[in-house]
């Protein structure tokens, strides 16, 4: 059973992994969130958890990663707030994570990116160009930190159930994926070896997701 400590576990695509990796017996879950006031949803649900805000210390952050086997790094500085924050979050506080993990001997590191974020035509046009400049130079430096680490792009995201299938084939031609489907794709990238030192960028297809990353 791996121990993964999940970097905002609050949001939600981080709740649905947790609860997903508490559910299945592959998996021991910690969730990393900022407000004590968060707490409930992790308690009810038996999950373990830890309180570290992402504009801390990077000693803070390597505190939290004691004992566990990998990070998957969910957090985003969300919609309502200004690019400063999705350069403080989106961006810093993803190298900061990276080089907590290096110091606290974590070696796998999986990242929710986003699809296209290395199009800087789409980012022009995009209407949110600061969140994927944020992207793209965090999954930049994820590939240079020495982790083993796998890039995760999907697109729109939504709150529908999920199908448990994806493409990676001109994902961007699809509409975008359900947040479930992101969840259980993080999963499987954390089960299978060969998903180490990949970017997979997807959307809702037609193919099991433990089929896609059996062959990336």
């Amino acid at each position: 059973m791996k121990n993964v400590l999940i970097i905002g576990a609050n949001g939600q695509v981080g709740k649905i992994i947790t609860t997903k990796m508490k559910a299945s017996d592959d998996f021991s879950p910690t969730a990393l969130f900022r407000k004590e006031k968060q707490k409930e949803f992790f308690q009810e649900h038996d999950v373990n958890y830890r309180i570290v805000d992402l504009e801390e210390k990077i000693d803070s952050l390597a505190e939290a990663m004691e004992g566990m086997d990998a990070v998957v790094f969910s957090a985003g500085s969300g919609g309502k707030t200004g690019y400063d924050k999705t350069l403080t979050i989106d961006l810093d506080g993803a190298v900061k994570s990276m080089e907590a993990a290096r110091k606290a001997g974590v070696k796998r590191f999986v990242i929710i990116s986003a699809l296209l974020a290395d199009n800087r035509d789409f980012w022009a046009k995009s209407g949110i160009k600061p969140y994927y400049i944020a992207k793209h130079y965090a999954d930049q430096i994820l590939k240079e930190s020495g982790l083993d680490y796998t890039i995760l792009r999907p697109g729109r995201l939504f709150n529908k159930a999920g199908t448990g299938e994806i493409t990676i084939t001109d994902p961007a031609a699809q509409e975008g994926v359900p947040r479930e489907d992101v969840a259980d794709t993080v999963l499987e990238v954390l089960r299978q070896d060969n998903a180490a030192g990949k970017t997979i960028e997807f959307n809702e297809g037609n193919t099991p997701i433990e089929e896609i990353i059996s062959k990336v």
